[in-house]
């Protein structure tokens, strides 16, 4: 009988003869929204819920409630998915089918008649009619998690379905529970560099004590920004060290500038890398100690980070000897790849998935950590082919998809299984656990999990 109560709990609700009334919005937001019950096997049914503040339709101007999940809805679409308003009360609502294990990102976007959608003549109209309403975008108020806010200003909610992937280290932040930094292991300081001909931020930031400091690894993390504003890590780096999931570290986070740059240094730039080497590792170490091997060196990145991640690690396995790679551009330099996708299933592949596949003799196998969403279609796709790749060349490699999309919600878990796996043998805490969960890969294997 209780399972049948959860199967229609959102049923029962927009059939209550209370409806829209106060009564029945407290029970709602103390439930907590979207309201997920099971509907089959390995799969659930959500349903969101919004309050018109401006009452029912008789009084409001509201024409549409439009909804944007990550890897979801169609945002491309000239008709976006929108919530609907049950007649004659302020209940707005939607309900979908979805993967149990899924998590991801959404805001939501009421607007008036004057911002419904036009004819569109092409794609670009119906892009800049979709971004002209990104300012109306808001988080899901009946959503019990803390929404974040983005680079872009925006403030997203966050949907962990019941099976999704644990992220126990970040628990604190969806809960509101925030603590800064330690200032006195937390360094922000400029990088002017030579050799790129610009300035950044960069912060470093140290976890952990016990061990002798050069030996400490180290994490170099891009788009270091949104790791260390947007999404901060450090409260989950220092949880994870703190239960021994991960050894005493440094953590470098690299700005990215802003996008202009973004894709002109992560998108496979030697420039770059030299770069960060030449100078900014010597400037680091002012700061701290940390190993120059390259089995303790980690470099993680996502999208056009991810590319560059691997891009550092194939091109220079002597110093960057681990990488953590999520949702890599690996279609680059073939724009085409993402913009038509279906159309494109022949096209040649991207410059660094070619580059993989070539032999380097006398150089050491890297260590990598790969995942990408499923619901991310192109981004899966390359991704596919570069493992492949990976495999062929003799890499060590734990490969996994996530049911989800392009999604910080979802990158933040990947960031730290991957940290935890790529670090695990220079963590000796965690070395009888490594051997027992025969996480000791083969060269030339990709394990998912």
């Amino acid at each position: 009988m209780q399972e049948k109560h959860i199967i229609h709990r959102a049923a029962v609700l927009l059939a209550s003869p209370f409806v829209g009334e106060a009564g029945w919005w407290h029970d709602l937001a103390r439930i907590g929204t979207p309201v997920v019950e099971p509907c089959g096997e390995k799969r659930v049914q959500i349903t969101f819920f919004w309050r018109d503040p401006e009452g029912t339709e008789q009084h409001s101007t509201i024409q549409r409630v439009y909804i944007d999940i990550n890897g979801v809805t169609d945002h491309h679409s000239a008709m976006p998915q929108s919530l609907q308003r049950l007649a004659g009360t302020d209940v707005w609502h939607w309900s979908t089918d979805i993967e149990s294990d899924w998590r991801g990102s959404y805001s939501l976007l009421p607007i008036r008649r004057e911002q419904l959608p036009p004819v569109f003549a092409d794609e670009c109209e119906q892009r800049e009619w979709w971004c002209s309403l990104f300012p109306h975008a808001i988080a899901d108020p009946l959503n019990l998690v803390k929404p974040f806010i983005t680079h872009w200003g925006e403030s997203l909610s966050a949907a962990h379905m019941p099976d999704a992937p644990p992220q126990a280290a970040w628990h604190a932040l969806d809960v509101g529970q925030v603590w800064e930094a330690d200032p006195s292991r937390l360094h922000v300081f400029s990088w002017q560099s030579t050799l790129l001909g610009n300035v950044r931020r960069i912060w470093l930031y140290t976890t952990g004590e016990g061990v002798t400091p050069s030996q400490r690894p180290l994490s170099i993390i891009l788009d270091g920004q949104k790791w260390a504003e947007e999404m901060p890590l450090f409260q989950a780096l220092d949880e994870e060290t703190r239960r021994a999931s991960l050894p005493p570290a440094v953590w470098l986070f690299i700005d990215v500038i802003d996008m202009s740059y973004r894709e002109q240094e992560l998108t496979c730039n030697k420039a770059f890398w030299l770069a960060v080497q030449e100078e900014l590792l010597p400037l680091a170490k002012q700061y701290a100690s940390f190993s120059d091997e390259p089995d303790r060196t980690v470099v993680s990145g996502q999208s056009y980070g991810g590319l560059s991640a691997l891009f550092a690690g194939i091109f220079w396995p002597q110093r960057f000897g681990r990488v953590l790679t999520q949702s890599g551009s690996f279609w680059w330099p073939n724009v085409e790849w993402v913009t038509h996708f279906s159309e494109n299933l022949e096209q040649d592949e991207g410059w660094l998935i070619t580059q993989a596949r070539q032999p380097r003799s006398a150089v050491p196998p890297l260590v990598i950590f790969q995942d990408v969403g499923t619901r991310e279609t192109d981004m899966a796709f390359v991704n596919r082919q570069m493992n492949q790749a990976l495999c062929h060349a003799g890499h060590q490699i734990h490969y996994r998809e996530y049911a989800g999309g392009h999604d910080t919600l979802c990158w933040r878990g990947g960031l730290i299984d991957g940290f935890r796996w790529l670090l695990s043998d220079a963590n000796a805490v965690n070395k009888h656990t490594q051997t027992e969960q025969g996480e000791d890969d083969e060269p030339g294997t990709a394990k998912s999990f």
